[in-house]
Protein backbone atom coordinates (compact mmCIF):
# COMPACT_ATOMS: atom_id res chain seq x y z
CA UNK A 1 0.00 0.00 0.00
CA UNK A 2 1.04 3.42 -0.86
CA UNK A 3 2.29 5.62 2.14
CA UNK A 4 1.00 8.84 2.06
CA UNK A 5 3.14 12.01 0.44
CA UNK A 6 5.38 14.03 2.45
CA UNK A 7 6.11 17.31 1.30
CA UNK A 8 8.46 20.03 3.11
CA UNK A 9 8.03 23.39 1.82
CA UNK A 10 10.92 25.60 3.36
CA UNK A 11 10.10 28.63 4.13
CA UNK A 12 6.63 30.28 5.56
CA UNK A 13 6.27 33.59 3.64
CA UNK A 14 3.68 33.87 1.55
CA UNK A 15 4.55 31.98 -1.67
CA UNK A 16 5.51 29.01 0.68
CA UNK A 17 2.05 29.37 2.60
CA UNK A 18 0.26 29.41 -0.73
CA UNK A 19 2.21 26.52 -1.81
CA UNK A 20 0.97 24.55 1.46
CA UNK A 21 -2.49 25.24 0.73
CA UNK A 22 -2.55 24.69 -2.86
CA UNK A 23 -0.76 20.73 -1.91
CA UNK A 24 -3.57 20.32 0.62
CA UNK A 25 -5.81 21.70 -1.97
CA UNK A 26 -5.25 19.26 -4.98
CA UNK A 27 -2.57 16.77 -3.64
CA UNK A 28 -4.16 13.54 -2.43
CA UNK A 29 -5.91 13.32 0.64
CA UNK A 30 -3.88 12.15 3.78
CA UNK A 31 -0.64 14.31 1.83
CA UNK A 32 2.01 15.42 5.15
CA UNK A 33 3.03 18.84 4.59
CA UNK A 34 5.45 20.27 6.97
CA UNK A 35 6.14 24.17 6.19
CA UNK A 36 9.89 24.82 8.11
CA UNK A 37 10.57 28.77 8.73
CA UNK A 38 13.74 29.52 10.27
CA UNK A 39 12.89 32.30 12.04
CA UNK A 40 9.69 32.65 14.58
CA UNK A 41 7.59 34.51 12.55
CA UNK A 42 5.09 33.52 9.37
CA UNK A 43 4.22 35.58 6.74
CA UNK A 44 7.53 36.86 5.31
CA UNK A 45 7.31 40.30 4.05
CA UNK A 46 3.44 40.42 5.33
CA UNK A 47 3.52 41.51 9.34
CA UNK A 48 0.76 43.77 10.79
CA UNK A 49 1.56 45.01 13.87
CA UNK A 50 0.15 47.63 16.33
CA UNK A 51 1.00 51.59 17.11
CA UNK A 52 -0.84 53.59 19.56
CA UNK A 53 -3.18 51.15 19.83
CA UNK A 54 -4.10 50.27 16.41
CA UNK A 55 -3.19 47.86 13.84
CA UNK A 56 -0.69 48.96 10.82
CA UNK A 57 1.57 47.00 8.25
CA UNK A 58 5.08 46.91 9.39
CA UNK A 59 6.06 44.93 5.96
CA UNK A 60 3.63 44.69 2.55
CA UNK A 61 0.51 47.02 2.44
CA UNK A 62 -1.36 46.26 -0.43
CA UNK A 63 -2.13 43.95 -3.11
CA UNK A 64 -3.18 43.96 -6.91
CA UNK A 65 -6.31 43.44 -7.67
CA UNK A 66 -5.85 42.19 -10.80
CA UNK A 67 -3.56 40.41 -12.67
CA UNK A 68 -2.11 41.53 -16.44
CA UNK A 69 -5.36 39.64 -18.44
CA UNK A 70 -8.11 41.35 -16.40
CA UNK A 71 -8.62 38.06 -14.70
CA UNK A 72 -8.63 38.63 -10.44
CA UNK A 73 -5.36 38.63 -9.16
CA UNK A 74 -4.05 35.45 -7.34
CA UNK A 75 -4.01 37.23 -4.00
CA UNK A 76 -7.54 38.11 -4.66
CA UNK A 77 -8.72 34.09 -5.07
CA UNK A 78 -6.64 33.21 -1.94
CA UNK A 79 -8.48 35.60 -0.15
CA UNK A 80 -11.47 34.15 -1.36
CA UNK A 81 -10.27 30.61 -1.10
CA UNK A 82 -9.64 31.32 2.83
CA UNK A 83 -12.89 33.01 3.60
CA UNK A 84 -11.64 36.47 3.58
CA UNK A 85 -13.10 38.26 -0.04
CA UNK A 86 -15.20 40.02 2.48
CA UNK A 87 -12.37 41.84 4.56
CA UNK A 88 -10.97 43.21 1.44
CA UNK A 89 -11.27 46.92 1.26
CA UNK A 90 -9.59 49.78 -1.39
CA UNK A 91 -7.63 53.13 -0.94
CA UNK A 92 -10.15 55.91 -0.32
CA UNK A 93 -7.83 57.92 -1.44
CA UNK A 94 -5.77 57.32 -5.13
CA UNK A 95 -3.96 60.37 -5.77
CA UNK A 96 0.00 60.17 -5.05
CA UNK A 97 2.29 62.64 -5.48
CA UNK A 98 5.82 63.34 -6.65
CA UNK A 99 8.94 65.52 -4.85
CA UNK A 100 10.44 67.93 -7.35
CA UNK A 101 12.38 70.91 -6.32
CA UNK A 102 11.46 70.13 -2.51
CA UNK A 103 7.66 70.49 -3.08
CA UNK A 104 5.06 68.31 -4.16
CA UNK A 105 3.41 67.80 -7.42
CA UNK A 106 0.75 65.25 -8.39
CA UNK A 107 2.01 62.06 -10.11
CA UNK A 108 0.77 62.80 -14.00
CA UNK A 109 -1.89 60.22 -15.47
CA UNK A 110 -1.24 58.18 -18.33
CA UNK A 111 1.92 56.38 -17.33
CA UNK A 112 3.16 52.61 -16.91
CA UNK A 113 5.20 52.86 -14.00
CA UNK A 114 6.06 56.39 -14.64
CA UNK A 115 6.91 55.58 -18.29
CA UNK A 116 4.68 58.50 -20.16
CA UNK A 117 2.38 57.21 -22.95
CA UNK A 118 1.41 61.07 -23.70
CA UNK A 119 4.47 63.44 -23.30
CA UNK A 120 2.13 66.52 -22.72
CA UNK A 121 0.49 65.12 -19.75
CA UNK A 122 4.40 64.76 -18.02
CA UNK A 123 5.66 68.24 -19.05
CA UNK A 124 4.75 69.60 -15.53
CA UNK A 125 7.36 67.24 -14.25
CA UNK A 126 9.97 66.76 -16.24
CA UNK A 127 10.87 67.50 -19.34
CA UNK A 128 11.21 64.68 -22.33
CA UNK A 129 14.33 65.20 -25.16
CA UNK A 130 12.15 66.80 -28.00
CA UNK A 131 11.97 64.72 -31.08
CA UNK A 132 13.73 61.84 -29.51
CA UNK A 133 11.40 59.29 -29.93
CA UNK A 134 11.24 59.05 -33.20
CA UNK A 135 10.07 55.54 -36.30
CA UNK A 136 13.39 54.26 -36.44
CA UNK A 137 11.88 51.50 -38.27
CA UNK A 138 12.34 48.20 -36.56
CA UNK A 139 10.74 47.42 -33.01
CA UNK A 140 12.51 48.91 -30.13
CA UNK A 141 13.12 45.47 -28.50
CA UNK A 142 14.29 42.09 -30.26
CA UNK A 143 12.35 38.80 -29.95
CA UNK A 144 14.72 37.68 -27.05
CA UNK A 145 16.17 41.00 -25.95
CA UNK A 146 15.97 42.27 -22.74
CA UNK A 147 17.34 45.60 -21.54
CA UNK A 148 17.63 47.85 -18.21
CA UNK A 149 14.64 49.69 -17.93
CA UNK A 150 16.37 52.87 -17.22
CA UNK A 151 18.80 52.54 -20.84
CA UNK A 152 15.40 52.08 -22.99
CA UNK A 153 13.52 54.97 -21.32
CA UNK A 154 16.81 57.42 -21.17
CA UNK A 155 17.50 56.61 -25.16
CA UNK A 156 13.90 57.77 -25.81
CA UNK A 157 13.14 60.17 -23.85
CA UNK A 158 16.10 61.73 -21.70
CA UNK A 159 17.59 62.09 -18.42
CA UNK A 160 14.61 64.19 -16.74
CA UNK A 161 11.85 61.44 -17.20
CA UNK A 162 13.94 58.37 -15.57
CA UNK A 163 15.29 60.36 -12.38
CA UNK A 164 11.93 62.26 -12.09
CA UNK A 165 9.32 59.69 -12.92
CA UNK A 166 10.63 56.34 -13.72
CA UNK A 167 13.29 55.96 -11.12
CA UNK A 168 11.31 56.80 -8.20
CA UNK A 169 8.12 54.56 -9.51
CA UNK A 170 10.57 51.79 -9.63
CA UNK A 171 12.05 52.45 -6.40
CA UNK A 172 9.34 52.64 -4.40
CA UNK A 173 8.67 49.02 -5.36
CA UNK A 174 12.11 47.21 -5.93
CA UNK A 175 14.46 49.91 -3.76
CA UNK A 176 16.41 49.45 -7.19
CA UNK A 177 17.03 51.91 -9.91
CA UNK A 178 16.10 52.25 -13.13
CA UNK A 179 19.18 51.75 -14.86
CA UNK A 180 19.92 48.27 -12.90
CA UNK A 181 16.43 46.67 -13.48
CA UNK A 182 15.39 43.94 -16.22
CA UNK A 183 12.48 45.61 -18.40
CA UNK A 184 11.50 42.07 -19.04
CA UNK A 185 11.01 41.33 -15.10
CA UNK A 186 9.73 44.47 -14.00
CA UNK A 187 7.90 45.85 -16.78
CA UNK A 188 6.97 42.66 -19.00
CA UNK A 189 3.67 44.33 -20.46
CA UNK A 190 6.02 47.08 -21.68
CA UNK A 191 8.50 44.43 -22.85
CA UNK A 192 5.87 42.22 -24.99
CA UNK A 193 4.94 45.54 -26.51
CA UNK A 194 8.48 46.98 -27.11
CA UNK A 195 8.96 43.96 -29.42
CA UNK A 196 6.18 44.78 -32.20
CA UNK A 197 6.54 48.54 -31.54
CA UNK A 198 8.44 51.34 -33.12
CA UNK A 199 8.49 54.14 -30.45
CA UNK A 200 8.22 54.13 -27.00
CA UNK A 201 4.91 56.18 -26.43
CA UNK A 202 3.50 53.58 -28.85
CA UNK A 203 4.75 50.31 -26.68
CA UNK A 204 3.36 52.37 -23.84
CA UNK A 205 0.10 52.50 -24.85
CA UNK A 206 0.10 49.20 -26.37
CA UNK A 207 0.80 47.87 -23.33
CA UNK A 208 -1.93 49.68 -21.96
CA UNK A 209 -4.91 49.05 -24.26
CA UNK A 210 -3.63 45.47 -23.66
CA UNK A 211 -4.19 45.42 -20.17
CA UNK A 212 -7.80 45.33 -19.77
CA UNK A 213 -9.43 47.63 -16.45
CA UNK A 214 -12.95 48.39 -15.76
CA UNK A 215 -13.31 52.23 -15.77
CA UNK A 216 -13.71 52.84 -11.71
CA UNK A 217 -12.70 49.45 -10.73
CA UNK A 218 -10.09 49.52 -7.95
CA UNK A 219 -6.40 48.81 -8.37
CA UNK A 220 -5.70 47.91 -4.89
CA UNK A 221 -7.08 46.05 -2.24
CA UNK A 222 -6.13 45.40 1.54
CA UNK A 223 -7.44 43.15 4.26
CA UNK A 224 -9.42 44.68 6.92
CA UNK A 225 -7.59 43.83 10.07
CA UNK A 226 -4.44 43.64 8.58
CA UNK A 227 -2.70 41.56 6.09
CA UNK A 228 -1.38 39.02 8.82
CA UNK A 229 -5.08 37.47 8.83
CA UNK A 230 -3.86 36.09 4.98
CA UNK A 231 -1.12 34.33 6.83
CA UNK A 232 -2.93 33.11 9.50
CA UNK A 233 -6.06 31.70 7.35
CA UNK A 234 -3.61 30.03 5.09
CA UNK A 235 -1.88 28.04 8.30
CA UNK A 236 -5.10 26.78 8.59
CA UNK A 237 -6.28 25.95 5.31
CA UNK A 238 -3.05 24.21 4.47
CA UNK A 239 -3.46 22.07 7.68
CA UNK A 240 0.58 22.07 7.65
CA UNK A 241 2.64 21.04 10.02
CA UNK A 242 4.46 24.96 10.60
CA UNK A 243 7.66 24.42 12.45
CA UNK A 244 9.28 28.14 13.70
CA UNK A 245 12.71 28.48 14.60
CA UNK A 246 13.42 25.20 12.14
CA UNK A 247 16.46 26.28 9.67
CA UNK A 248 16.87 23.65 7.09
CA UNK A 249 20.52 23.53 6.93
CA UNK A 250 21.10 21.12 3.59
CA UNK A 251 18.71 19.01 1.48
CA UNK A 252 20.17 15.64 -0.03
CA UNK A 253 18.87 13.23 -2.23
CA UNK A 254 18.13 10.12 -1.23
CA UNK A 255 17.45 6.96 -3.02
CA UNK A 256 13.46 7.50 -2.70
CA UNK A 257 13.24 11.53 -1.92
CA UNK A 258 15.02 13.84 -0.01
CA UNK A 259 16.68 14.32 3.64
CA UNK A 260 16.17 17.55 5.23
CA UNK A 261 19.06 18.73 8.06
CA UNK A 262 16.82 20.90 10.26
CA UNK A 263 18.53 22.86 13.43
CA UNK A 264 21.75 23.67 14.94
CA UNK A 265 24.93 21.71 13.60
CA UNK A 266 25.62 19.95 17.04
CA UNK A 267 22.01 18.06 17.38
CA UNK A 268 20.29 18.08 13.67
CA UNK A 269 16.89 16.68 13.40
CA UNK A 270 16.96 14.57 10.15
CA UNK A 271 13.57 14.62 8.17
CA UNK A 272 12.77 11.98 4.79
CA UNK A 273 10.42 13.64 2.68
CA UNK A 274 9.22 12.90 -1.10
CA UNK A 275 9.56 16.25 -2.17
CA UNK A 276 10.73 19.97 -1.23
CA UNK A 277 9.52 23.27 -2.26
CA UNK A 278 12.34 26.18 -1.91
CA UNK A 279 10.26 29.19 -1.03
CA UNK A 280 13.54 31.09 0.56
CA UNK A 281 15.22 33.97 -1.19
CA UNK A 282 17.61 33.01 -3.82
CA UNK A 283 20.86 33.09 -1.64
CA UNK A 284 19.72 30.79 0.88
CA UNK A 285 18.14 28.54 -2.02
CA UNK A 286 21.85 28.60 -3.45
CA UNK A 287 22.84 27.13 -0.43
CA UNK A 288 20.76 24.91 -0.23
CA UNK A 289 21.27 23.58 -4.08
CA UNK A 290 24.65 23.64 -3.89
CA UNK A 291 24.96 19.60 -2.75
CA UNK A 292 22.12 18.03 -5.18
CA UNK A 293 22.44 20.84 -8.19
CA UNK A 294 25.57 22.73 -8.12
CA UNK A 295 25.52 24.43 -11.33
CA UNK A 296 21.67 25.44 -10.60
CA UNK A 297 22.78 26.69 -7.20
CA UNK A 298 25.98 28.93 -9.26
CA UNK A 299 23.34 30.80 -11.15
CA UNK A 300 20.65 31.25 -8.26
CA UNK A 301 23.21 32.25 -6.08
CA UNK A 302 24.08 35.42 -8.19
CA UNK A 303 20.77 37.27 -7.63
CA UNK A 304 21.32 40.36 -5.28
CA UNK A 305 19.06 42.03 -2.83
CA UNK A 306 18.43 45.41 -1.51
CA UNK A 307 17.64 46.53 2.01
CA UNK A 308 15.32 48.56 3.35
CA UNK A 309 13.59 50.20 6.65
CA UNK A 310 10.30 50.93 7.17
CA UNK A 311 9.65 54.24 9.51
CA UNK A 312 6.03 54.74 11.05
CA UNK A 313 5.43 57.54 13.16
CA UNK A 314 1.90 58.18 15.13
CA UNK A 315 0.88 62.04 15.10
CA UNK A 316 -1.30 63.80 16.47
CA UNK A 317 -3.35 65.56 13.79
CA UNK A 318 -1.49 66.66 12.04
CA UNK A 319 -2.23 68.96 8.66
CA UNK A 320 -1.59 66.65 6.08
CA UNK A 321 -2.55 66.67 2.38
CA UNK A 322 -5.16 64.85 1.02
CA UNK A 323 -2.66 62.37 -0.74
CA UNK A 324 -2.07 58.59 -0.20
CA UNK A 325 1.28 59.76 -0.18
CA UNK A 326 4.86 60.43 -2.34
CA UNK A 327 7.48 59.20 -3.74
CA UNK A 328 11.10 60.74 -3.84
CA UNK A 329 13.44 60.85 -6.49
CA UNK A 330 16.77 60.04 -5.32
CA UNK A 331 18.47 63.36 -6.98
CA UNK A 332 16.02 65.22 -4.26
CA UNK A 333 18.81 64.11 -1.94
CA UNK A 334 16.73 62.55 1.01
CA UNK A 335 17.02 59.52 2.93
CA UNK A 336 13.16 59.12 2.19
CA UNK A 337 12.13 57.13 -0.66
CA UNK A 338 8.72 56.79 -0.50
CA UNK A 339 5.81 58.13 2.32
CA UNK A 340 2.26 56.81 2.78
CA UNK A 341 -0.33 58.50 4.45
CA UNK A 342 -1.98 55.49 5.92
CA UNK A 343 -5.03 56.94 7.87
CA UNK A 344 -5.55 59.72 4.79
CA UNK A 345 -5.11 56.62 2.09
CA UNK A 346 -6.91 53.91 3.79
CA UNK A 347 -10.65 55.14 5.25
CA UNK A 348 -10.79 52.29 7.51
CA UNK A 349 -7.67 53.12 9.55
CA UNK A 350 -8.85 56.22 10.44
CA UNK A 351 -9.52 57.21 14.02
CA UNK A 352 -12.04 59.49 15.71
CA UNK A 353 -9.41 60.99 17.79
CA UNK A 354 -7.68 62.28 14.73
CA UNK A 355 -4.49 60.52 15.12
CA UNK A 356 -2.79 60.16 11.84
CA UNK A 357 -0.30 57.23 10.71
CA UNK A 358 2.29 58.07 8.15
CA UNK A 359 5.19 55.32 6.89
CA UNK A 360 8.43 56.09 5.17
CA UNK A 361 10.28 53.95 3.59
CA UNK A 362 14.25 54.52 3.58
CA UNK A 363 17.03 52.78 1.67
CA UNK A 364 17.79 51.97 -1.71
CA UNK A 365 19.49 49.72 -3.62
CA UNK A 366 23.69 50.69 -2.92
CA UNK A 367 22.90 52.81 0.37
CA UNK A 368 23.16 50.02 2.67
CA UNK A 369 25.13 52.22 5.22
CA UNK A 370 22.47 54.78 5.66
CA UNK A 371 20.43 51.94 7.52
CA UNK A 372 23.23 51.65 10.09
CA UNK A 373 21.75 54.19 11.53
CA UNK A 374 20.24 53.88 15.32
CA UNK A 375 16.21 53.50 14.98
CA UNK A 376 15.96 56.74 16.90
CA UNK A 377 18.18 58.55 14.28
CA UNK A 378 15.94 57.10 11.90
CA UNK A 379 12.99 58.26 13.08
CA UNK A 380 14.34 61.72 13.44
CA UNK A 381 15.68 61.76 10.10
CA UNK A 382 12.27 60.89 8.91
CA UNK A 383 10.11 63.09 10.71
CA UNK A 384 12.61 66.71 9.56
CA UNK A 385 12.08 65.67 5.73
CA UNK A 386 8.72 64.77 5.96
CA UNK A 387 8.39 68.03 7.80
CA UNK A 388 10.73 69.70 4.85
CA UNK A 389 8.97 68.04 1.84
CA UNK A 390 5.29 69.13 3.73
CA UNK A 391 6.30 72.88 4.08
CA UNK A 392 5.10 72.94 7.79
CA UNK A 393 6.70 70.91 11.02
CA UNK A 394 4.72 68.30 12.35
CA UNK A 395 3.82 67.47 15.80
CA UNK A 396 5.75 65.31 17.85
CA UNK A 397 5.36 61.73 17.42
CA UNK A 398 3.56 60.05 20.43
CA UNK A 399 4.53 56.64 19.30
CA UNK A 400 7.07 55.16 16.59
CA UNK A 401 8.56 52.08 14.85
CA UNK A 402 11.50 51.28 12.82
CA UNK A 403 10.92 47.80 10.80
CA UNK A 404 14.23 46.82 9.05
CA UNK A 405 13.79 44.07 6.41
CA UNK A 406 17.79 43.38 5.50
CA UNK A 407 18.11 41.50 1.56
CA UNK A 408 14.64 41.70 1.18
CA UNK A 409 13.93 43.19 -2.23
CA UNK A 410 15.53 41.16 -5.62
CA UNK A 411 17.54 43.63 -7.77
CA UNK A 412 16.44 42.09 -11.31
CA UNK A 413 19.26 42.70 -13.76
CA UNK A 414 18.86 42.37 -17.54
CA UNK A 415 18.85 38.84 -18.87
CA UNK A 416 17.23 37.74 -15.21
CA UNK A 417 14.09 36.01 -16.91
CA UNK A 418 16.12 34.05 -18.75
CA UNK A 419 18.92 32.64 -16.31
CA UNK A 420 15.60 31.43 -14.00
CA UNK A 421 14.17 29.79 -17.07
CA UNK A 422 17.36 28.01 -17.31
CA UNK A 423 17.95 27.24 -13.79
CA UNK A 424 14.63 26.02 -13.57
CA UNK A 425 14.59 23.71 -16.11
CA UNK A 426 18.48 21.94 -15.12
CA UNK A 427 16.58 21.65 -11.72
CA UNK A 428 13.51 20.18 -13.57
CA UNK A 429 15.11 17.39 -15.78
CA UNK A 430 17.67 16.49 -12.83
CA UNK A 431 15.67 16.81 -10.03
CA UNK A 432 12.01 17.07 -10.36
CA UNK A 433 11.01 16.76 -6.72
CA UNK A 434 12.68 20.05 -6.07
CA UNK A 435 11.32 23.40 -6.95
CA UNK A 436 11.88 26.65 -6.57
CA UNK A 437 9.49 29.41 -5.81
CA UNK A 438 9.45 33.34 -4.50
CA UNK A 439 10.43 37.12 -5.06
CA UNK A 440 13.29 35.86 -6.00
CA UNK A 441 12.46 33.80 -9.56
CA UNK A 442 8.97 35.70 -10.50
CA UNK A 443 8.88 39.11 -8.94
CA UNK A 444 7.97 40.92 -6.35
CA UNK A 445 3.69 41.70 -4.67
CA UNK A 446 1.49 39.65 -3.07
CA UNK A 447 -0.02 38.31 -5.99
CA UNK A 448 3.03 36.71 -7.61
CA UNK A 449 4.88 35.87 -4.32
CA UNK A 450 1.40 33.27 -4.12
CA UNK A 451 1.09 32.53 -8.20
CA UNK A 452 4.89 31.57 -7.81
CA UNK A 453 3.83 29.28 -4.55
CA UNK A 454 0.74 27.35 -6.38
CA UNK A 455 2.77 26.52 -9.64
CA UNK A 456 5.42 25.16 -7.35
CA UNK A 457 2.61 23.25 -5.49
CA UNK A 458 0.97 21.74 -9.03
CA UNK A 459 4.50 20.84 -10.12
CA UNK A 460 5.21 18.87 -7.39
CA UNK A 461 1.72 17.38 -7.64
CA UNK A 462 3.07 16.56 -11.17
CA UNK A 463 6.68 14.94 -10.51
CA UNK A 464 5.00 12.73 -7.67
CA UNK A 465 2.76 11.02 -10.57
CA UNK A 466 -0.43 11.30 -8.34
CA UNK A 467 -3.73 12.41 -9.31
CA UNK A 468 -4.76 15.89 -8.25
CA UNK A 469 -8.12 16.62 -6.20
Amino acid sequence: MRQPWRVAVVGGGIAGLAAAVRLRDRAPEGTEITVYEQSGALGGKLRTGALAGAPVEFGAESFLMRDPTGAESAAVALARRLGLAEKIVHPTVGQAALVVDGGLRPIPGGTLVGVPGDLDRVATVARPLADADTDGGRPLLGPDADVSVGALVRSRFGDEVVDRLVDPMLGGVYAGRADGLSLVTTMPALARAARAEHTLVGAVRAAQAAAPRAPGAPVFGTLAGGLSTLVEAAVTASGATVRRDAAVREVTATATGWRLTVGPTRDPELADVDAVVLAVPARPAARLLAGPAPAVAAGVGELDYASVALVTLALPQPRLPELSGFLVPSTEGLLIKAATFFTTKWGHLRRPDGLAMVRASVGRYGEEAQLQRPDADLAATVHRELSAVLGAPLPTPVDGHVQRWGGALPQYTPGHADRVTAARTALRAEHPTLVLAGAGYDGVGIPVCVRSGETAADEIITALGGSAR
